[in-house]
């Protein structure tokens, strides 16, 4: 785990989790809107603490339930701002919010995706956002990002409605990114990163 505080305004992300093998594009999970939280419990906690295990094992910034395989519309991330100051959570049901008008500033920096290892592509998305939805005991959470950490927040965000970044990016963008995974592809097995 990363040495330096990080900014954790509810409350630290569990531990003592299992790495679980990361699930990829393609996996119909990946690719469809995940059910919501409705059960705030052990069975929360405990896949929470393997999808912590699992960002950290393979050094990710963020990680959604259907990364792992799992149905559900949760995130957690440890991510850096544009400032260089981390901060962590776990967000269920997250609901985001963007810039609109003469506050839209697009960030047009490099993303990658742990469910499509090994590839890094620029994928233009606005510099701020916010998102709220409910923490591990159903408790309402917030956090806002700039930098990393608002991309953090709108890449997670979208894995839980089945969006994967490659659904934003050109066709041109996409083959660049498919070239790259391709060739990372040994890099990667299938039980990557458990």
């Amino acid at each position: 785990m990363p040495d330096a505080p990080a900014h954790a305004p509810h409350g630290p992300l569990p531990e003592g989790g299992t790495v679980r093998p990361m699930t990829r594009w393609g996996t119909p999970v990946m690719h469809r809107p995940q059910q919501p939280v409705t059960a705030y419990d052990a069975d929360l906690r405990s896949l929470v603490a393997d999808m912590v295990a699992t960002m950290y094992a393979a050094d990710g910034v963020g990680l959604a339930a259907c990364q792992v395989g799992v149905d559900l519309a949760v995130f957690v991330f440890d991510c850096p701002d544009a400032d260089g100051e981390r901060t962590v959570g776990v967000v269920c049901n997250p609901e985001l919010t963007l810039p609109e008008g003469r506050d839209r500033q697009l960030d047009d920096g490099d993303e990658g995706c742990l469910s499509f290892p090994g590839a890094f592509v620029e994928c233009a998305r606005p510099d701020i956002a916010t998102v709220r939805g409910f923490g591990l005991e159903g408790e309402p959470v917030e956090f806002s990002g700039t930098g990393l950490l608002a991309r953090c927040l709108q890449h997670e965000t979208d894995h839980t409605r089945g969006v994967v970044f490659g659904d934003r990016i050109s066709t041109k963008a996409r083959k660049k990114l498919q070239k790259q995974h391709d060739k990372a592809v040994e890099e990667y097995p299938e039980d990557w990163p458990a």
